[in-house]
């Protein structure tokens, strides 16, 4: 015998569907904003110490973490995933099919976690400028300024 789904139902359903989706895209900010924490700690930090005169905080920095000179050496590859990364989280959080629950309780938190990734990838996308900036623009346009 079949039977019909109740509202209540179908609104268990949505809760459960929003929640995967709201988890989903809060575990993408996180990532994008640990990636493009990478990037400042591999090419903008050195070149920024370097540029105010910290050689030597510079050079005991490496000596003590040698792989960042491994993740400088691929500083292309770094930043395309990071902005890669960036670009799919603005896609998972900007899609015009994302809704939230209709249950007013799970709405809210629905929504209020939508307001805290938003901050978390904008925040992820102001960290990576710094680090992109620093580590393809900086010397070029002090090259560009001192010439």
């Amino acid at each position: 015998m079949l039977t019909m789904p109740t509202q209540e139902t179908a609104i268990k359903k949505t809760s459960l569907l929003d929640d995967n989706d709201t988890k989903k895209e809060t575990s993408l900010t996180w990532l994008a904003l640990f990636a493009t924490t990478g990037t400042l700690v591999c090419c903008a930090i050195p070149i920024i110490l370097v540029s105010l005169g910290m050689g030597a905080t510079v050079a005991s920095l490496v000596s003590n973490l040698p792989s960042l000179v491994i993740l400088s050496q691929h500083k292309i590859i770094i930043f395309s995933l990071s902005g890669a990364m960036l670009l799919f989280a603005a896609f998972i959080m900007y899609n015009p099919n994302r809704s939230c629950p209709v249950d007013a309780k799970f709405s809210e938190l629905c929504n209020k976690a939508h307001v805290w990734n938003r901050r978390i990838f904008w925040f992820s996308v102001l960290l990576w400028l710094i680090g992109f900036f620093a580590a393809f623009l900086a010397l070029p346009v002090q090259i560009w300024l001192e010439g």
